[in-house]
């Protein structure tokens, strides 16, 4: 979901929508990407066979980044279980309503990587393009927030509240899906999850938006760090493209540098409410 910025983050955000989207501006409008999240020539068409086929040859990078995924669960959640007392109360000083709140999103879709490995037996009608899978998340929005049904964030949204508008600056909202990394159905690194609703009707807005599937959805991600939250079909756009990249040239040196720019990301509240 998009957070709202300060003028400083919208104009970064901005310059990085004009990069995604082949801005018109001059050289100098141009925002220097950090060279991991500079296109390859042959990321721009994934192909599902090359996907399944890199990582049945480099087990190990899977292996490792199922450890590295544990590893930082773990102390994330360890850290989060010491300032939660506080969180919460302040939560409920601040608006009526639940501490935490949780909503049905949309996973791997293992079945599809199955039918690409030439396994076609399978017969079952597909209900779900993915896995799904409920997370939960520090509740940031009053409880009416979506009384007109499922909607995007807004920049300067007034549903959004005090207390939410801190913790998503600091991406404190996101700690407990580190318990969906421990159960397996998320990766720290990947897509972001969607919800059903939103999946069916971009899918149809967005060439290869299923693609997101191929691999775990993740706390944090390229897409994330580059392109910010999604606010319009066009954001969404880039997102799926960067989303590809990353399935593409998924490995584990990529992800340690996403984790360090996901780091400068929280501490300046780049792209935050």
């Amino acid at each position: 979901m998009p957070r709202t910025e300060d003028s400083n983050s919208s104009t970064a955000r901005e310059e990085r929508a004009a990069l995604m989207s082949g801005g018109s501006g001059g050289e100098g409008n141009v925002l220097r990407l950090p060279y991991f999240a500079q296109p390859r020539p042959e990321a721009s068409v994934l192909s599902l066979a090359e996907y399944l086929a890199a990582t049945r040859n480099n087990p190990a990078a899977l292996i490792w980044k199922r450890a590295v995924d544990v590893l930082a669960a773990v102390i994330a959640l360890a850290c989060f279980v010491a300032l939660l007392p506080f969180i919460a109360l302040a939560i409920r000083l601040d608006s009526r309503g639940p501490i935490f709140y949780s909503q049905t999103r949309i996973g791997i879709n293992r079945r599809r990587r199955r039918v690409a490995g030439f396994s076609t037996g399978d017969r079952r009608k597909v209900v779900q393009p993915g896995r799904p899978f409920r997370i939960h998340k520090l509740r940031t929005m009053r409880i009416d927030a979506e009384q007109n049904g499922p909607q995007w964030a807004a920049r300067d949204d007034n549903r959004i509240t005090r207390v939410g508008r801190f913790l998503r600056q600091t991406r404190l909202d996101e700690v407990p899906q580190f318990v969906n990394v421990l159960r397996g159905e998320m990766s720290l690194i990947g897509p972001r999850p969607e919800r059903l609703c939103f999946i069916h009707k971009l899918e149809k807005e967005v060439p290869n938006y299923r693609d997101r599937l191929l691999v775990l959805p993740g706390i944090t991600g390229l897409a994330q760090v580059i392109n910010g939250y999604d606010d319009s079909t066009e954001s969404v756009r880039r997102k799926v493209e960067l989303d590809r990249q990353y399935i593409r040239d998924l490995s584990l040196w990529t992800d340690v540098r996403i984790i360090a720019h996901t780091v400068r990301v929280v501490l300046t509240g780049e792209g935050a409410c």
